[in-house]
């Protein structure tokens, strides 16, 4: 069975992008989040940016295996706005990622398919300025050991040329690796053969 051990994301914040329809101006943003609170930061720093703005929609996906996500009309017409933008999400296959679209009304009426569209069309460009990048999915472990043993396990480490995280050393030795979702199993198995040592998932 093939491991699904990747997922997509975005480096950086985009750079601002700009869509106008019928004298409406969209500004739309998309940010790297983790959490949250992440999620507020920046909603609170664009509509300050943009105090005068009658809209700031948006939508955001976390996780990799437990998905959270949420999409927001902010006052336009339900399902008009949060939805379009968390479509584009889906459709660039990106995770932790908010896309915020400020909505400047210009005086003309867009009706719901026009703002479907428009909300749609400015959170792909934002996606579209953004430089999406590849990341592996990890798992931490724990390793419990004694001094003793500690030849054995860090022969292990370094065949299998694995990632510590943290170390600490005093009665007992407490190491934390970070190794690959399809990998994990395997080196799960690597230190859990050896006698004395304990390993557990964090």
């Amino acid at each position: 069975m093939d491991i699904q051990d990747t997922y997509k994301t975005i480096l950086k914040p985009s750079e601002e992008t700009l869509f106008k329809e019928k004298n409406s101006k969209f500004f739309g943003y998309a940010f790297p989040v983790k959490t949250e609170d992440d999620v507020k930061e920046h909603l609170e720093a664009i509509k300050k940016q943009h105090h005068s703005a009658r809209h700031w929609c948006y939508a955001y996906q976390l996780g990799t295996k437990d998905i959270k996500y949420r999409a927001n009309d902010d006052g336009e017409p339900n399902n008009s706005a949060g939805m379009p933008i968390y479509g584009q999400i889906q459709s660039f296959d990106v995770t932790n990622v908010l896309i915020i679209v400020v909505r400047y009304f210009g005086g003309v009426k867009l009706g719901v398919g026009g703002l479907i569209g428009s909300y749609r069309t400015s959170a792909q460009l934002s996606l579209e300025a953004s430089k999406i990048v590849e990341r592996t999915i990890n798992i931490e472990y724990l390793i419990v050991y004694d001094y003793k043993n500690m030849n054995k396990v860090m022969r292990v480490i370094k065949e299998k040329n694995i990632n510590v995280v943290n170390q600490k050393l005093e009665l007992r030795c407490e190491l934390t690796i970070s190794v690959r979702k399809k990998d994990a199993e395997a080196i799960f198995n690597s230190f859990s053969i050896i006698y004395e040592v304990e390993i557990k998932e964090l």
